[in-house]
């Protein structure tokens, strides 16, 4: 049974709550997609190996910060009027719930990831707005260049971190502010019109979009899909994410295809490859690549320069 623990109150020294698993469990593997880059105005791990995180919840805005407890448990603490809604709903955030009686690869090379990491477990934030934004950024972009993006636009639009928040800390922007930005100030972040017209077409529907994590991952990406400029790459990277999908495969990534032929196959392949030998492993498919990544499995041979970052700021 999982144990867990919640502090009455809010003041400096926040609320609190411990939460276990039947299972290892690991909280770095586990939180480490909601970290945009190094620098994530909204993510810090300190010298402790404490992940500190700015949301904003249903309640209110958040920031908290989670430390592993043991080999099985995780220790939050949080502070803001998002707190206790944050710490209550924190066991499903974690997919303390999983049930991976299903998950059975053949290849050796994800027998041994699954058995060297044991406590990664997927996300489910249910903040499904916060987790399209900065997926919408990175679309057909350089990784480098959308989390610089990320990082410009929340300094200057974003809102300081409630609590004793590490230096920097912010909580992304709202869904009106995102949809008032001015279009010179996307431009400026080297933000190209097709990906700020999208953030702002989504910002106007934000209410309809936070409610699809009500839904079943499969029809609320659908929902999502039907919003022009979102397509199954930006879907999969916000449900893996906000709704705790472990089948959410990125499908259309630049490299994906490439590493998991590379890792598994010995050569490389393209999407539909991809789709068709993964297609075993559903409903696990997205958790599988994390396995390989996580295990220091996964690899791509360097082949020439890599393409140029594109700069829209001159266009």
């Amino acid at each position: 049974m999982r144990e867990q623990t919640l502090d009455p109150g809010l003041s400096t020294a926040g609320l609190s709550r411990t939460v276990r698993s039947t299972r290892p469990f690991d909280v770095g593997s586990t939180i480490a997609p909601l970290r945009r880059g190094g620098g994530d105005p909204c993510h810090h791990v300190d010298a402790d190996g404490a992940h500190w995180h700015a949301s904003r919840m249903p309640s209110g805005v958040v920031t908290y910060r989670l430390v592993q407890d043991g080999r099985d448990g995780a220790h939050a603490r949080a502070w803001g009027p998002g707190a206790e809604e944050f710490l209550t709903g924190l066991d499903r955030m974690l997919c303390l719930d999983e049930n991976l009686d299903d998950f059975a690869p053949e290849h050796p090379k994800l027998v041994e990831a699954h058995r060297v990491v044991p406590g990664l477990r997927m996300l489910r934030t249910g903040l499904v707005f916060e987790a399209l934004v900065p997926a919408i950024l990175e679309q057909k972009v350089h990784t480098k260049s959308s989390f610089a993006a990320w990082r410009s636009l929340v300094r200057e639009f974003g809102t300081k971190a409630p609590g004793p928040a590490p230096a920097g800390l912010m909580v992304a922007p709202d869904a009106r502010t995102w949809r008032l930005i001015p279009s010179w100030k996307y431009h400026r972040a080297n933000v190209g019109p097709q990906r700020a017209q999208t953030i702002v077409r989504a910002a106007r529907v934000a209410d309809s979009i936070e409610r699809t994590a009500t839904l079943a991952p499969e029809q609320a990406a659908r929902r999502l899909r039907s919003l022009p400029g979102i397509g199954v790459w930006t879907v999969a990277e916000t449900a893996q994410r906000a709704f705790g999908d472990a089948d959410a495969l990125s499908v259309g990534d630049y490299h994906l295809a490439a590493v998991v032929g590379w890792s598994l196959l010995g050569h490389p392949i393209d999407d539909d490859a991809m789709v068709e030998y993964l297609e075993p492993l559903r409903p696990h498919r997205y958790r599988a690549v994390r396995l390989l990544e996580l295990s220091g499995q996964a690899r791509k041979p360097k082949f020439g320069p890599r393409d140029p970052i594109t700069d829209h700021r001159h266009h």
